[in-house]
């Protein structure tokens, strides 16, 4: 029975999300266009690397946080769990133990916070708004603590190759780490038994629990890949600046909501696909990019991105009425 429910859910999605993938695809194609005419390098391949890499961070905790809105709630503690995943990596580097214990640290870093974030939601029925706030708050404090908010610099070069500074055929790693993990999510998210019952529960809550769909351990598991995405972020960051900085990622968490929203899954739940989100990633890239390019102050970006986004919901809003 619950199945049944999930997949004619995750069927009325895909039907919607297709018109809104090429909608968002069409938007991001005029963005290109528009700046390659403003600007002769933007077209050129170590700009486009640049974007891709640029990106890669805001793509992956992007993920995340697709999965967190498709069943209705939000993770503000994208940001805080970014920093702290680095910092414990950047800690046991630091003593000189080996790399892969560090990676795999802060992995678990991250995973483990967002367990936090998703039984307090689950379990404790508390918001995700308030529920991640307090984790958000908790988690930036333990990154400081840890080190009193001192950077950890001078990371080992293994680490810093393999995640940030290295390339692979010409590709830098991080844009390979980052579509590895849109492959495996997007998988997970439209082709599983899971991914159903991720959108059968933000579509109707109550009946998706009542057609059998364990929404509580739905619910954890999404606050979960978040968490993950988060260090996988926070690791690539790290390599990239080649230091561990307790203040990484503040504010990514609304970055990783407009590359969501922009891409098409709704703030309301029950609609989203990691391709819509991958592809917002990149609307936010190349406009901050190209405005970069053609002289446009950081201030007023701001603003366009927030147009952006209040743009992106409202259709939304119009999209669900319809």
């Amino acid at each position: 029975m619950s199945d049944t429910v999930a997949k004619r859910g995750l069927r009325l999605n895909l039907s919607r999300s297709h018109k809104q993938l090429l909608s968002t695809f069409s938007g991001l194609f005029v963005l290109a266009v528009v700046f390659t005419i403003l600007s002769p390098y933007f077209f050129s391949v170590n700009n486009l690397l640049t974007v891709a890499t640029q990106t890669a961070v805001i793509a992956i905790i992007a993920i995340g946080q697709t999965y967190v809105l498709i069943t209705g709630g939000i993770d503000l503690s994208i940001g805080s769990n970014i920093a702290l995943s680095a910092m414990v990596a950047g800690l046991i580097m630091r003593a000189n133990l080996p790399v892969p214990l560090a990676v795999l640290s802060g992995l678990v870093t991250g995973l483990a916070s967002g367990a936090v974030s998703g039984t307090l939601v689950a379990f404790g029925n508390i918001p995700p708004f308030i529920a991640t706030l307090g984790t958000m708050t908790v988690v930036r404090g333990l990154s400081f603590t840890l080190t009193q908010a001192i950077p950890i610099s001078g990371l080992p070069k293994t680490f810093t190759t393999f995640w940030g500074t290295g390339s692979t055929a010409g590709i830098p790693n991080p844009v390979i780490i980052m579509v590895i993990l849109v492959v495996i999510f997007a998988f997970i998210l439209a082709k599983t038994k899971p991914g159903r019952h991720v959108y059968a529960t933000g579509s109707n809550f109550e009946a998706a629990r009542l057609s059998g769909v364990n929404t509580r351990k739905v619910l954890i598991m999404v606050y979960i890949f978040s968490g993950l995405l988060a260090a996988f972020a926070g690791l690539i960051m790290a390599a990239r600046i080649i230091s561990a900085q307790p203040s990484a990622g503040d504010g990514y968490e609304l970055d990783a909501v407009a590359s969501s929203v922009i891409g098409g899954t709704s703030t309301m739940g029950g609609e989203g696909t990691v391709a819509g989100t991958f592809i917002g990633a990149f609307v936010i890239g190349v406009l901050r990019n190209g405005l970069n390019l053609i002289g446009v102050s950081p201030f007023i970006q701001k603003i366009v991105i927030g147009i952006v986004i209040v743009g992106s919901v409202f259709l939304d809003r119009i999209r669900r009425k319809d």
